[in-house]
């Protein structure tokens, strides 16, 4: 059974006394509500439904006045064929009086939707829309004629309207699937904010000048030109330009008193508030729009800025166009699919990740100021929507219906699986279509396997096998280890914790944890048969920018006597506690707990002093490619491996690349047992030659080359020697044997 996990209703979010009471005295403010942390989209003083988006918790407009279309969903309302033949207000104005007097209830009714949104039923459900959806539904021109009703769209829209109404916020920045509708949304809303302001500008940004030039003419300016006379302002210059729509009368909604006591149409345009407001659209660069203002800008197909363009350049620079001082006065609203990472895709991962609503600054905004949202490719697919505008996630039971009036007989799961299916023997095939139609933010940002130094089809393999068995059954528990009754050198005890820095898959028998062998006072691991710990470490509890690399630690099985399974990466830990002692005394407590010792790198050297000065040298292994008379001083006395040689460089990613090969991924045993998702996304990303980001792969990579010290043994020189024994030799030939001198 599909559960979607895009949106969910908060039931009790505020209590309900308190939104009675409130909406009864209409005292709900338009914007963000820092008591009951909502961000509240009503323009009516009244709160309904509380949406959660994104984490994003968003309060619609309590129902009211809900419309019944004749077929139970949404229908575009008929333009009056007496209104659709006037083309300005000024025209309008030269009608009789009675003739505008049986239109302004109309226009007022209009006027009213675009502002405060509509209620309607959907399949009997009082389904509400923002007035920036009514407006994209009822007024906006795009290449099939009326946009379709879409619930995602809904949600879109919502959470739009979020983001403009949240003055923490700087916009949008929308990950989707291919052919989505945004391109048209983001046109409409274009068109709808241009049409109602003063002296503003809107600006309009694509992978490319050409394509941001093509949204313009193809999109922006057939929406405007469809505009009913009273929504659309006198423009400059063509009807249909191909740089810039500039607007200069009416900006504000024209009332029976404003035309009444107008007498000529010079005195209504000076009663109508004044435009002067453009719509232009920019090369791409890094330096489009700098020195503007800006009221919104669009960002199409941000995930595809090739080098040396770079979106996260270019929103640096226009972020400020957005604000002045420090209040937002214009947004953003960015959407696009992911290019491979190495074609663009990094830097729109990386603002996408930056725009998390859970992680704020000191002044209430995310890294990059823009919120993300991201909606599953299932709530989107064309001919998997039916005729109320609803996904069809499974294979229907009954008879369902499309818009265009074709039947269903095929859930969009099952459809997208098959596809799946289909391309698993063509990976970089599978990755594309995981790109431009994904069902997770991983999805999106699949990489091409020849960026991969690893074999990318195996890791993927494993990654997606991962996804469907760990969302049946929990094969990783998360936790962290303690001292029993909190006494240091004692027993080693895990505690399960949804808040734990360890991921661990398997735990040794009770008989065989917490083995210790003691020998002159130090102690030793008593389970090295049974696996070893690699480590990434660092020295410094703080960083400057608080980003420092995080604390890895890895723990792997090898093949033993015991109830132990073979090659299983068992821990994953990739954490940066407060301090580093508390890193340390992680680690620790882990390596006591399994009884396995740890190859760390010593470079970063205070790890492996820690454990030297508790007692611990045992426990770390010292580097198995020299003999203990060819280790340095600092080696000897607390182990490790320096991670600055070429050779240890090649033996670690070699180590890497022979796991998996061997134990990731399908093969003749079925799937691999390797769960540490961020482990293999780590692997998946490696660069040799910058692997300080890597901190996951360098941890697990020392786990691989403990595991297998015997292949990294030197090998003792060796030179042949003739050593006289005192025997001599004969020449057998002819009848009697002679000493051969």
């Amino acid at each position: 059974m599909y559960q979607q996990s895009l949106y969910k209703i908060l039931e009790e979010h505020i209590n309900p006394k308190v939104v009675k009471r409130l909406n009864k005295s209409k005292k709900w403010e338009y914007g963000y509500n820092k008591e009951y942390d909502v961000v509240v989209i009503s323009k009516d003083g009244t709160i309904g439904d509380i949406y959660e988006i994104q984490n994003l918790k968003i309060a619609l407009p309590k129902e009211k006045d809900v419309y019944r279309f004749k077929n139970n969903k949404w229908n575009k309302f008929e333009y009056p064929k007496e209104l659709s033949k006037i083309k300005t207000v000024f025209d309008f104005k030269q009608y009789p009086d009675d003739f505008k007097e049986q239109w302004y209830d109309y226009i007022d009714n209009e006027f009213t939707r675009r502002e405060e949104g509509f209620w309607f039923y959907n399949k009997d459900v009082p389904t509400y829309i923002s007035g920036t959806h009514y407006m994209y539904l009822q007024w906006s021109k795009i290449d099939v004629g009326a946009p379709d009703f879409r619930e995602s769209n809904r949600l879109f829209f919502i959470f739009w309207e979020a983001c403009k109404a949240d003055s923490r916020s700087y916009g949008m920045c929308y990950l989707k699937n291919r052919r989505s509708g945004f391109s048209f949304m983001a046109s409409g809303e274009v068109v709808n904010l241009a049409t109602i302001s003063s002296d503003s500008r809107y600006g309009i940004l694509s992978k490319s000048g050409p394509d941001a030039k093509s949204m313009f003419t193809d999109k922006v300016v057939p929406i405007s030109v469809n505009y009913p006379f009273f929504f659309k302002p006198t423009q400059d210059g063509m009807d249909r330009p191909k740089t810039e729509l500039a607007y200069r009368v009416p900006a504000s909604k024209f009332t029976r008193r404003k035309l009444t006591a107008a007498t000529t149409d010079e005195t209504l345009q000076n009663t109508l508030k004044g435009l002067d407001t453009t719509i232009d659209w920019k090369n791409t660069g890094d330096n489009s729009y700098d020195g503007e203002k800006l009221k919104l800008l669009v960002h199409d197909e941000s995930g595809k800025w090739e080098r040396p363009n770079n979106i996260l350049n270019n929103w640096r620079v226009t972020k400020t166009t957005l604000r002045l001082g420090s209040r937002i006065v214009g947004k953003c609203m960015m959407g696009s699919t992911s290019n491979s990472l190495d074609k663009g895709g990094d830097n729109f991962k990386k603002l996408y990740y930056d725009s998390d609503v859970t992680k704020r600054n000191a002044n209430g905004q995310t890294r990059s100021g823009l919120y993300s949202l991201f909606i599953p490719m299932e709530w989107n697919y064309e001919g998997y929507i039916d005729t109320y505008g609803i996904p069809v996630f499974e294979t229907p039971r009954k008879k369902t219906i499309g818009p265009d009036g074709h039947e269903i007989t095929l859930g969009v799961i099952d459809y997208w699986q098959n596809e799946v299916d289909g391309l698993k023997q063509d990976q970089d095939a599978l990755n594309e279509f995981y790109r431009q139609f994904p069902r997770t933010e991983k999805h999106a940002f699949r990489d091409e396997t020849k960026a991969s130094l690893f074999n990318l089809t195996k890791l993927y393999e494993q990654i997606d096998y991962n996804e469907e068995v760990l969302a049946m059954s929990p094969l990783v528990t998360q936790g962290n280890f303690q001292w029993e009754d909190g006494l240091k050198d004692t027993k080693v005890i895990f505690i399960p914790s949804k808040n734990g820095r360890f991921n661990i898959s398997w735990v040794p028998n009770t008989n065989l944890q917490n083995n210790i062998i003691l020998k002159n006072n130090t102690k030793y691991p008593g389970n090295e048969h049974m696996g070893a710990f690699g480590c990434d470490s660092y020295d410094i509890s703080g960083t400057v920018d608080k980003k420092g690399s995080k604390g890895a630690l890895h723990g792997l099985s090898k093949f033993s006597m015991e109830d132990t399974p073979p090659n299983h990466f068992f821990l994953e830990y990739i954490a940066r506690p407060q301090t580093a002692d508390i890193f340390f005394e992680d680690v620790l407590m882990a390596l006591v707990f399994y009884g396995m010792p740890l190859l760390a790198e010593n470079n970063k050297p205070r790890l492996l002093y820690y454990l030297k000065r508790r007692g611990y040298r045992g426990y770390s292994m010292n580097r198995p490619d020299k003999v203990w008379n060819k280790l340095s001083t600092t080696e000897k006395e607390v182990g490790g491996i320096p991670n600055s040689s070429e050779d240890i460089k090649q033996a670690h990613a070699a180590a890497i690349e022979m796991y998996i090969e061997n134990y990731v991924g399908y093969g003749n045993d079925g799937y691999g047992d390797m769960y540490f998702q961020r482990t293999l996304e780590d692997w998946a990303k490696f660069n040799i030659n910058n692997r300080t980001k890597f901190d996951a792969a360098i941890s697990s990579g020392l786990a691989i080359m403990a595991c297998n010290k015997n292949k990294y043994k030197p090998v003792a020189d060796f030179k042949r020697q003739v050593v006289p024994l005192g025997f001599k030799k004969y020449s057998n030939s002819g009848y009697t044997s002679k000493i051969i001198e």
